[in-house]
């Protein structure tokens, strides 16, 4: 299932300030809140992002917490606060661990997302990695695998169009149990998130997308040609949206110390850049910019929407 526009790489971006990992948070984000958030998120409306997209975490456990930090807003809280203040944006669920809830659950969340937005929900899934978090609500973390492939199952029947979703399952089974507001969409698109081989498995079987973790360009083409190969196998023949995570981003000469992985430079240079990104197979990029501030940050998200663009298509 395609819903990003054909024929050019997309581009989209994980929202900063709503998690704050110590991998990719920048310090002005500590006191960064609520309107910060909206005023990123209309920039990357504005400036032709394909989706802004927010993480799932419930608790943090203190072994962890100076890593990952304990900063995670809740993704449907904050994707349907954004939706009220973006008017195209695609809201990504980046990724929802949605083992860790009653599927009829998750659904009734986000289908009402769907149905606020307008039918602008992509649904994000992955297993999760954090045991103290399933331990605290009573999931099975040890079976999280074959839970999140049965809870796709039980989100797509939940999801789709029957008020009575029917689905029956060995963990999950339900009937006769009614849910409205449905969905906007007929059919809400599913992206898997992860980059082990039981994630590729699972993105190019059940998924409509594939959301990789940290793979480098030079494992993509790999990734790539095993995710068609399964789904041909499988004799899945609709279209699998393939994503990538680039290199840090700045627009131009930043003029301070961006760390040796960002790829910076004119905005010809940097398209050129992530046109490899398309030349391997890939259909849409999150970016990530390295800022100082809001400010500079939604400059960039300006920059790169008006300057790089239009040409890495």
């Amino acid at each position: 299932m395609q819903v990003l526009p054909e024929g050019r790489l997309a581009y989209g971006i994980q929202l900063p300030v709503q998690s704050q990992s110590t991998i990719y948070a920048e310090p002005w984000e500590a006191d960064a809140g609520p309107a910060d958030l909206v005023g990123i998120a209309r920039a990357a409306d504005r400036a032709g992002f394909a989706y802004i997209a927010a993480c799932d975490h419930v608790a943090i456990p203190r072994r962890l917490a100076p890593a990952m930090s304990t900063v995670w807003y809740d993704p449907v809280a904050t994707l349907a606060h954004l939706a009220a203040v973006t008017e195209r944006v695609r809201l990504l669920s980046h990724v929802a661990i949605v083992g860790l809830r009653h599927p009829l659950v998750t659904a009734k969340q986000y289908a009402t997302l769907d149905h606020l937005s307008g039918g602008r929900l992509v649904l994000g899934v992955g297993a999760g990695h954090v045991q103290e978090e399933f331990d605290a609500v009573g999931a099975d973390f040890a079976r999280r695998g074959a839970v999140l492939d049965e809870t796709i199952d039980a989100l797509r029947a939940a999801l789709g169009p029957d008020e009575f979703p029917v689905h029956h399952g060995k963990t999950y089974d339900f009937e006769g149990l009614g849910q409205r507001p449905r969905p906007a969409q007929e059919r809400v698109p599913v992206w898997v998130g992860g980059s082990s081989p039981a994630a590729v498995r699972r993105a190019a079987l059940r998924g409509d997308g594939w959301l990789p973790q940290g793979d480098p360009r030079d494992r993509l083409p790999g990734q790539i040609a095993r995710l068609r190969e399964l789904r041909a196998g499988a004799g899945v023949e609709e279209p699998l949206t393939i994503g990538a995570i680039t290199e840090p981003l700045y627009v131009g000469e930043p003029g301070w110390e961006v760390g040796r992985r960002t790829l910076s430079g004119p905005p010809e240079a940097l398209a050129e850049s992530l046109r490899e990104y398309a030349a391997i197979g890939v259909h849409q990029i999150q970016v990530r910019f390295r800022s100082r501030s809001r400010a500079e940050l939604l400059d960039q998200i300006t920059a790169f929407g008006a300057d790089v663009a239009p040409h890495i298509d």
